[in-house]
């Protein structure tokens, strides 16, 4: 049986490549050859091609049970009406006795009941699978050219060895029925995280040294030198020119990440090139911050609106929100309202994946400035979403006596003329709409807030208009494009910007799964989501045969209305189909991926993505990000064509945004393109440019240096310390073998700025590994040195005949160090002081020792 056979080779192939002599093992590929001569069985989550015989099983989570003894018989009975259930215990003794305790149940009765010992995190339904053979579901002759079978014909249910059909399969623990502990479902949701680009860093990736350009990474190569040892980084760069980097200046090398489209060649070691696209780069990110910093000051000088404080209806407005805040949102709302009392401008950015609420943060800045006496603008990039705002505005303030419209397309010319004259004599409180707002004749009495969504997505005149009317009232911007954490970090002090990272409480994370194409699971997950009042999209992203899908969805399920919507459309006939979904006039709503911004329907909760595996890991997160707007669980099908054949690359892409399905997972997979695309929309297309050419890791570090400069702060303090001494210090194979943790970790330890820290991480090492052999002792014991040797303004330190030469900087703090105890140090000149070892300069521990001795400070332990 091979277990995900796709990846079963990708990864022999990565460990063959390993070998010193790979010409003495067989390939992975000619292994599996042999291997499928003989009867074989696949299972793999994402099959990568067609096989004579699929068996689909599907998973489904199951209820939750009372935890009362009693009461759990009747659930259980319930929950497993023609299915059989698989009772997990701990031992044999809890089978003994809750065999007992159910002996009584209809399951029991039946012989539906089973148990077996072991452990299960959480208990699962199987729903009974289906077997195919080929030339089942789409027409086989046509799965090149991807034409639809009109008449699918059905797959059949396996039968069991008694003759009839098989049956769905429950397994649950019985700590699950009984509540005896907490079980982790996928429910669970942590705070979005930015993953480090360097935990994904494989063989052959390109990465950025700091002084020598992009260059290619090879792995990781032990270099021994005297009686020392340590671990390189091994860049290849042009003409095959190889450069090893030592893992204590680890953080000399960043990933390369400059978007899809970038490919920049290798650099050439010893040009010139590399130092002309640096220098570019950094007068371009100077000149950024410099014109950031001059408009956050004109605006500052600027006389602007101060708000009051929250008067009894704007509590009474916030306290009406029917979720509980997250940490993030009531962080956001907090400095919204402070920059919204302040005399200057407001132009904050408030960004937030897909459902986190920047809609209510926006309704209580609006509350805010109504309830002031202001009038209050929202933009919106298309009609439909404009519609949805409106309603959305409406019914959260229909208590209170604030005039609401909007001014769109939708309107008639008589009514657009209303709005008009009512904004320009004062009775309209607050106007949504889209481009139409920035026309020359709309003219506010008494403008104080203006909201914008997406602005990205706005023409250049409307953007002129903006930019206008951002230097004389408060400008609050939104975003569902996730900014990168470095960036944003990068921006402090002259962009201010809000990031809701944390999913509401209630909101349950999308179900994702990834399938072939098949008639019986579509009806059964469209009938599911049409049986709770819900609504579907199916996302097909080729006009040319979207009538096609259409009549094969009427088919599948004759029940449900359908209407279909793509960019070839009239404008106006896509906006009334897109408004008729939103009116709930059809529950299927086929799609080109035109659906991928603009609607906001909490009542759709399941979406299809046909042909998932020619998409984006961006644009399948944008897509998915369409449902999972209320309590109710959402489900996301990735579907791929039963006959085509899937790549390596493509079949990660799914397992990725499969296994990454949490809420906030714009943030946690770090998926870069779109989070390149969200640095763009803040920068610029010509910024863009360079982050392309230097990659956006050392892009974003150039701005904050730029940023810091400009504001005259101190540049970031970090340890920069050489010690070359024979020691061998590293992370053994056998100790650490994955590559990319090993990484992690001397880039976590390049990091360490403080003894604290350092203690934390050596503890973590022998909690994660195990006792720490000696050569990862005398690397916690060199990152102790450099640390200290920080302290006192050293930069250097290695071996000179029977000598420890230490570089330094500042003669003060060199005095200090003698003073503390280095009375032997003998000073050579403003740069260079000497420690005598004498004969000790032969064993490394005693060299170590006197470093450690000389430089341990007075406050640290003996």
């Amino acid at each position: 049986m091979l277990v995900e056979p796709a990846e079963l080779e990708e990864e022999g192939r990565y460990y063959h490549q390993r070998l010193e002599r790979p010409e003495d093992a067989f390939a992975t590929s000619t292994a599996l050859k042999e291997l499928y001569k003989f009867p074989s069985v696949a299972a793999a989550g994402v099959p990568a091609g067609s096989y004579e015989t699929t068996a689909h099983l599907q998973f489904e989570s199951i209820e939750q049970f009372s935890g009362d003894i009693t009461r759990v018989k009747k659930e259980l009975d319930a929950a497993a009406t023609g299915q059989d259930v698989v009772l997990v215990c701990d031992n044999d003794a809890e089978i003994e006795r809750l065999a007992e305790v159910f002996a009584e149940t209809q399951l029991a009765t039946d012989g539906r009941l089973s148990f077996a010992a072991g452990r299960l995190a959480a208990g699962f339904r199987v729903i009974p699978p289906c077997l195919e053979g080929r030339g089942q579901g789409r027409d086989a002759n046509d799965a090149g050219n991807n034409k639809l079978d009109a008449s699918p014909s059905r797959p059949q249910p396996l039968t069991s060895r008694k003759g009839g059909h098989a049956r769905g399969v429950i397994l649950i623990s019985a700590a699950e029925l009984f509540h005896r502990q907490e079980i982790v479902r996928r429910t669970v949701r942590e705070t979005g995280r930015a993953i480090d680009s360097f935990l994904q860093l494989r063989e052959g990736d390109l990465i950025v040294h700091l002084a020598h350009g992009v260059g290619r990474y090879r792995g990781i190569k032990l270099i021994e030198k005297d009686a020392g040892a340590e671990e390189h980084l091994d860049l290849e760069y042009d003409g095959g020119t190889r450069v090893y980097v030592p893992a204590s200046k680890i953080e000399l090398v960043q990933k390369y990440v400059g978007g899809r489209a970038a490919k920049p060649r290798l650099a050439k070691i010893g040009g010139t090139s590399w130092l002309r696209q640096k220098k570019a780069a950094e007068q371009a990110v100077t000149d950024l911050a410099s014109d950031m910093i001059q408009l956050q000051a004109s605006r500052a000088a600027r006389p602007g609106i101060a708000f009051p404080g929250d008067s009894h209806w704007q509590r009474e407005f916030d306290a009406a929100f029917p979720y509980q805040e997250t940490p993030d949102q009531l962080s956001a709302i907090v400095d919204i309202k402070s920059d919204m009392q302040q005399t200057k401008p407001m132009d904050r950015l408030l960004c937030g994946d897909v459902g986190f609420g920047k809609t209510e943060m926006a309704m209580r800045a609006a509350f805010k400035a109504i309830d002031a006496g202001y009038q209050v603008a929202v933009l919106a990039p298309t009609t439909v979403l404009a519609e949805q705002h409106r309603r959305t505005f409406a019914q959260r303030m229909v208590e209170y006596p604030f005039e609401i419209a909007a001014l769109s397309r939708f309107c008639t010319a008589k009514q657009q003329r209303e709005v008009v004259r009512r904004l320009a004599d004062g009775s309209l409180d607050l106007v949504i709409g889209t481009h139409r707002l920035a026309s020359p004749d709309v003219q506010f009495q008494n403008l104080g807030l203006v909201i914008i969504d997406e602005e990205q997505r706005f023409g250049v005149a409307v953007k002129e208009r903006l930019k206008a009317l951002r230097a004389a009232v408060d400008v609050l911007t939104m975003t569902a494009t996730p900014i990168p954490r470095t960036l944003h970090l990068s921006l402090l002090g002259v962009r201010s910007i809000s990031n809701l990272e944390t999913a509401p409480k209630d909101r349950l994370a999308v179900e994702t799964r990834v399938a072939r194409f098949d008639d019986a699971l579509l009806r059964h997950a469209i009938l599911r989501e049409l049986n709770r009042d819900g609504q579907v999209y199916f996302v097909h992203n080729r006009v040319h045969d979207i009538q096609a899908v259409a009549h094969r969805l009427s088919q599948i399920v004759p029940e449900a209305t359908i209407g279909i919507g793509h960019g070839q459309m009239k404008e106006s006939e896509l906006e009334e189909v897109m408004l008729g979904f939103v009116r709930r006039e059809f529950d299927i709503l086929l799609a080109t991926t035109i659906v991928e911004s603009g609607l906001d329907i909490p009542n759709a909760n399941t979406i299809f993505i046909d042909d998932a595996d020619r998409y984006g890991l961006a644009d399948l997160h944008q897509l998915r990000g369409r449902v999972g707007r209320s309590h109710h669980r959402a489900y996301c099908y990735l579907l791929i064509d039963e006959k085509r054949h899937l790549s390596p690359e493509a079949a990660r892409r799914l397992r990725a945004i499969e296994e990454f399905s949490q809420m906030g997972a714009g943030f946690a997979l770090a998926m870069r393109d779109l989070e390149l695309r969200g640095a763009g929309n803040i920068l610029g297309a010509q910024q863009s440019g360079h982050i392309a050419t230097v990659g956006y890791e050392l892009y974003c570090s150039l701005l904050e240096q730029a940023v810091r400069r400009l504001k005259q702060l101190p540049q970031r303090d970090a340890v920069d310390v050489s010690v070359d001494l024979p020691v061998a210090a590293y992370f053994p194979r056998q100790y650490v073998a994955d590559m990319r943790t090993k990484i992690d970790l001397y880039r976590r330890l390049a990091r360490i700025a403080n003894e604290s820290e350092l203690d934390d991480f050596a503890a973590e090492i022998a909690d994660r590994f195990g006792p720490r052999p000696e050569p990862v002792e005398q690397l916690i014991e060199l990152a102790r040195l450099r640390i200290w040797a920080h302290g006192y303004r050293i930069s250097a330190i290695h071996l000179e005949d029977k000598y420890a030469v230490l570089t330094y900087s500042s003669r003060p703090q060199l005095n200090e160090l003698i003073a503390n105890g280095g009375r032997a140090l003998r000073v050579a000149d403003d740069r260079s002081a000497y420690l005598p070892l004498g004969e000790a300069v032969a064993d490394p521990a005693a060299v170590l020792a006197a470093l450690e001795s000389l430089l341990r400070p007075a406050t640290a332990d003996a």
